[in-house]
């Protein structure tokens, strides 16, 4: 049998124990948590990778010449981004293919411009986006004589104005006469001329017919050219096969009058076809500006005119540019609630501070559970890996010599030092009780199979 412990040193052993016991393991703690720590760590990592920084202060937008149709509309769009503390730098152009040029090109410094559709050909447009659609540009086709004319073919063998070189009208132009089997090169005199100085050559007899779109096809020239003797609009009558066989074209109808009731210019029903004019961005573009332009956009371009009704534009209308996926979101449900709510330069804050303060709280809401689960395995794991040491030596003592009886109870020693060494929170002192009895059990058998 076991010697009985004194009464003293039954008081030192006690002591022993019970200055190994502490409220709680601040350094199991600290592994427990530390699987949750390094998941916040990752979290806060990927949302600041993925987050995009704040809006720039700066952003230039490509118009065309200036003054033009899409420069007056850029510089309404300046004074409603000033509202918010952004400046649009406007740049002037030759008009929409200068104005994708200067997009493609990245030492440009352009991020965002107006551009016709129909105007692409085979220029790069992958890294491209459009925000919407926010006008129509009509294709008005003028031409001289009695008779009239419906379509495009018809104008074989003419002298027409295709509009300057460079310029989308002329790119347009030359792709709607190749439809009809018109080339360069062929008996009709395909000239280099467009704007005023077309509308005046038609004006004078000096050509036959000429293309009118953008700013040299506004309500008023259209207005004097139907007003001029011998003068006439070409009234497509294939514009629906147009729309569908370009899809960036638009079937428009001009009401008998609309230029003047009491003339009744004109004087009857007319159909004409159209692209739209974009506002294309790069794909980096920043959501926040590209949320303001957008709703420039709505202020400058959503009123009604002689070509469209109210609140038709700007709409996401995708030609041969993908609508991108911020201005998708604006479309379907406008502006986010801070930005709605709060001053931009506050919701662009907060919009960015959640983006890496939400990540953290919902890994730290489940992650605060599981680390007292962490914390308690940790512990019992400690006092567990002594059974199986006890059990095997247990096994060990069915068939002993009096050598190996010793040396099992000098390892049942050591494993009673080891376990009275453990730093053991005080909530796990019943498991550790238990396990001290358990190790009295054992030393009790050894010493019995002597």
């Amino acid at each position: 049998m076991a010697t009985p412990l004194n009464p003293a040193e039954l008081k030192q052993s006690a002591i022993n124990i019970k200055t190994r016991f502490v409220a709680i393991s601040w350094r199991d703690l600290a592994i427990s948590f530390g699987p949750i720590a390094l998941l916040a760590i990752i979290a806060v990592w990927l949302a600041i990778w993925f987050i995009h920084p704040a809006p720039p202060k700066t952003i230039t937008i490509a118009t065309g010449p200036e003054h033009s149709n899409f420069w007056n509309t850029a510089d309404k769009y300046r004074k409603i981004m000033a509202r918010n503390g952004i400046k649009l730098k406007i740049v002037t152009s030759e008009g929409s293919l200068d104005n994708l040029r200067k997009l493609n090109d990245p030492n440009s410094g352009v991020d965002v411009g107006f551009v016709q559709g129909g105007v692409a050909g085979d220029m790069p447009i992958d890294q491209l986006v459009s925000l919407g659609s926010v006008a129509y540009v009509p294709v008005s086709v003028f031409y001289r004589g009695h008779k009239v004319l419906d379509r495009l073919s018809e104008l074989g063998g003419k002298r027409v104005a295709i509009g300057l070189q460079g310029s989308g009208s002329r790119v347009l132009a030359l792709t709607l006469l190749k439809a009809n089997g018109i080339e360069p090169g062929g008996k009709t005199e395909l000239l280099d001329m467009g704007g005023d100085e077309a509308a005046q050559a038609l004006t004078d007899g000096k050509i036959d017919a000429a293309f009118l779109m953008g700013d040299s096809a506004s309500p008023p020239t259209m207005g004097k050219l139907l007003r001029t003797p011998g003068v006439r609009l070409l009234d497509f009558a294939q514009a629906s096969a147009y729309a569908r066989r370009f899809s960036y074209l638009n079937e428009l109808q001009i009401p008998k009058g609309m230029f003047d009731f009491g003339k009744n210019i004109p004087n009857r029903d007319m159909r004409l076809i159209a692209p739209t004019a974009e506002l294309v961005a790069r794909e980096d573009l920043h959501p926040a500006l590209s949320d303001l332009l957008i709703d420039a956009a709505k202020e400058v371009n959503g009123g009604a005119n002689v070509l469209q009704r109210a609140g038709e534009f700007p709409a996401p209308l995708a030609h041969e540019f993908r609508i991108s996926d911020d201005a998708t979101r604006y479309y379907k449900s406008g502006k986010g609630f801070f930005y709605r709510t709060l001053p931009f330069w506050l919701a662009s804050l907060v919009d960015r501070t959640l983006v890496v303060v939400l990540p953290i709280i919902l890994l730290l809401i489940p992650g605060f559970k599981l680390v007292p689960l962490l914390y308690g395995w940790r512990i019992k794991s400690r006092i567990y890996r002594w059974y199986g040491t006890l059990i095997a030596l247990e096994r060990a003592a069915v068939t002993h010599t009096p050598e190996e009886q010793a040396h099992l109870l000098k390892r049942l020693d050591h494993i009673e030092e080891a376990v009275n060494r453990m730093k053991m929170p005080l909530a796990f002192a019943d498991q550790f009780y238990v396990l001290r009895e358990h190790i009295g059990f054992v030393r009790s058998r050894l010493v019995n199979r002597s």
